[in-house]
């Protein structure tokens, strides 16, 4: 049986905003309408509950009522009738600017606003209200209240579901290994994880699982040196080290891509440019995934493949076309499970925009300065213009927000990871770490702190995986 969390709470308002916190972690939702809101929050919180492969008890709060509910990690919502206690009530959160904006120039008035409850004398005593709802459970798509329809009757269980299971599934949590608590476990005395410890587990499952089909994130940002190679390092570093073999970090420049040089060579000095001519061979029947080992270049510690560009030559020496990425994408896409494209900063060559096409998943990676985080935002803002697949993209985007520069504060971090609030589902905030500086990337040489939070921005991007996208994408002819 799955366990059951009690972490998830939302809160919808009419204008189409939302915050979600899950254990403790804020998210910012701004739609055009109440019902988009709810349902991408309830996206979020079967995502999560996925993500974590438990149950999830998750109390929304809307116009008409408080909701608790079960979400499942099939997907399935219902509602939450027992073990229920009614959050404290808390004063509303702070109004984004988008929402001040839609506050100084009003909608007209809707024709059920009117319904929605004032704060009772119990909420503001600190007592916790009773639901008050208007109707059918807005959160279930499928339970209108029918007082008169009559129940059909009751089957009798057949012999098999008349007993109980022998074979029950229980998770057994593993004891504290870190601070004082490992220290006790190790001491053997069993002590089970703080708060700390438990999310960062949460986040290792995350990118230890293995997806159906293959997945392709595409590292953006329109300027250079905001971070785009790091990120494409750290990221292939820790899905392969977590989650094993078959991922590849692909140097998708036409100038000067530099993914080769902070990462490590192999046996060859062979680029995509050697790789193109062999494509057809590759995607045959008699190719054999070794045969990759002629182009790719393996990292030893960290466990993935780098398929280089080829920075030396100038960018008409190097020049491929659309149909070139499609060909290389295939195969990628045939011997691995997880593509992670570092991208170049033009973001209208025709390569570029075939990487987007090609995308499961976005990332854009911006420092502290304030060009690199404008550069990154404009990106996005014209991407959701371009058509359904690319806007999707950006709604289900992850921002990481890096300190490159040492003398950048928290502050600074913070101030940009909220700007993105609004544009992607999750902004991460990274900290200065000197092994990022210069040459050769590898996970295992940065501060644990720094690690750490790594860990949580590839956390953060398997949220985006959870998912079969390919059944549902919509995404821009391809032509060959």
């Amino acid at each position: 049986m799955s366990t059951l969390q009690s972490s998830v709470e939302a809160t919808l308002h009419e204008d189409g905003t939302a915050s979600v916190t899950i254990e403790g972690h804020h998210q910012h939702l701004d739609t055009d309408t109440a019902e988009t809101a709810r349902s991408k929050t309830l996206d979020i919180v079967i995502e999560h509950a996925q993500t974590t492969g438990a149950t999830v008890r998750a109390l929304m709060h809307d116009t008409t009522g408080r909701w608790p509910l079960l979400v499942h990690p099939n997907g399935t919502v219902e509602p939450d009738t027992e073990n229920i206690v009614p959050a404290p009530a808390q004063d509303p959160p702070t109004a984004t600017p988008q929402a001040k904006r839609r506050q100084a120039n009003p909608a007209p008035a809707k024709p059920h606003a009117a319904e929605a409850p004032a704060r009772s004398a119990a909420a503001t005593a600190g007592k916790a209200p009773k639901p008050t709802r208007t109707g059918k459970n807005p959160f279930l798509p499928d339970s209108p209240e029918a007082p008169n329809k009559p129940e059909a009757p009751a089957e009798l269980p057949g012999r098999r579901e008349a007993r109980s299971s022998f074979l029950v599934t229980e998770t057994v949590e593993k004891p504290a290994t870190r601070g004082l608590r490992g220290v006790l476990t190790r001491a053997g005395i069993r002590v089970s994880p703080g708060d700390a410890e438990r999310a960062e587990r949460a986040d290792a499952q995350a990118v230890s699982q293995h997806w159906p089909g293959q997945r392709t994130i595409a590292i953006v940002n329109g300027k250079g040196g905001a971070g785009k190679t790091p990120t494409t390092v750290l990221l292939s570093a820790i899905f392969a080290r977590y989650g094993g073999a078959g991922v590849l970090a692909w140097d998708n420049n036409q100038t000067r891509g530099t993914l080769g040089w902070r990462t490590e060579q192999g046996p060859h000095e062979a680029t995509l440019l050697e790789l193109l001519p062999e494509t057809n061979r590759l995607l045959s029947t008699s190719a054999q995934s070794a045969d990759l080992a002629h182009f790719v270049h393996h990292q030893t510690r960290d466990k993935y493949d780098v398929l280089r560009s080829k920075p030396m030559a100038l960018a008409h020496e190097q020049r491929i076309e659309p149909a070139d990425v499609d060909a290389i994408h295939s195969v990628a896409a045939k011997y691995y499970r997880l593509i992670f494209i570092d991208s170049g900063n033009d973001e209208s060559d025709p390569m570029w925009l075939r990487m987007i096409d090609h995308a499961d998943q976005l990332v854009v990676a911006t420092s502290t300065r304030n060009d690199h985080a404008e550069a990154g935002a404009l990106l996005l803002e014209g991407l959701a213009e371009r058509n359904e697949h690319s806007a999707r993209l950006t709604r289900e985007a992850v921002a990481v927000v890096s300190q490159a520069d040492p003398k950048a504060t928290r502050t600074d971090m913070e101030s940009v990871a909220k700007g993105y609030e609004a544009l992607v589902r999750q902004a991460v905030q990274v900290p200065h770490d000197p092994a990022l500086v210069d040459g050769q990337i590898f996970y295992e040489s940065l501060r644990p702190a720094t690690q750490r939070a790594w860990l949580a921005a590839a956390a953060a991007v398997a949220g985006g995986l959870s998912r079969n996208r390919a059944l549902g994408r919509i995404r821009t002819e391809i032509h060959a």
